[in-house]
């Protein structure tokens, strides 16, 4: 067999866009955030507190997971609205481990100056760090 023959078909599928991938990422961040300062300030915490960012991160980590997952086939509400979603390497849907761990990969290609994030627009598979450490991919839907 050839090596055109053995490469799964998602590797050839049209990948997002790396501002399409960001656009959809600011809304999903927005919309959780809105969710954790609504419950946080339920709770007697402001925006700025202690207890907002540590709900801000746990509504992140469980929405990411979700939705990037089986569960959710691979779309965040972001990226329903913009039409794309994220599958593994060899087109299936990622469990909620290989979701999980994409969302570790986020954070860490956020806080390193968003250099992972930003990797992405200039990859040759337009993959993210966050991408490369779970063999995702982004494609259009």
């Amino acid at each position: 067999m050839s090596a055109t023959t053995t490469m799964p078909a998602v590797s050839m599928a049209q990948k997002a866009g790396w501002g399409t991938r960001a656009l959809a990422i600011l809304i999903d961040v927005i919309g959780v955030g809105i969710i954790a300062g609504a419950v946080s300030s339920i709770l007697g915490g402001g925006p700025s507190s202690t207890q907002y960012q540590g709900l801000s991160t746990l509504f992140q980590a469980a929405y990411f997971t979700y939705f990037w997952s089986a569960a959710g086939k691979g779309q965040t509400l972001g990226s329903r609205a913009l039409n794309i979603r994220v599958v593994k390497t060899d087109g299936s849907y990622l469990d909620y481990v290989g979701a999980f761990l994409r969302y570790v990969g986020f954070v860490i290609s956020c806080v390193v100056f968003l250099i992972g994030v930003i990797w992405a627009a200039f990859d040759a598979q337009k993959q993210g760090w966050h991408d490369k450490i779970a063999g995702t991919y982004v494609v259009k839907a």
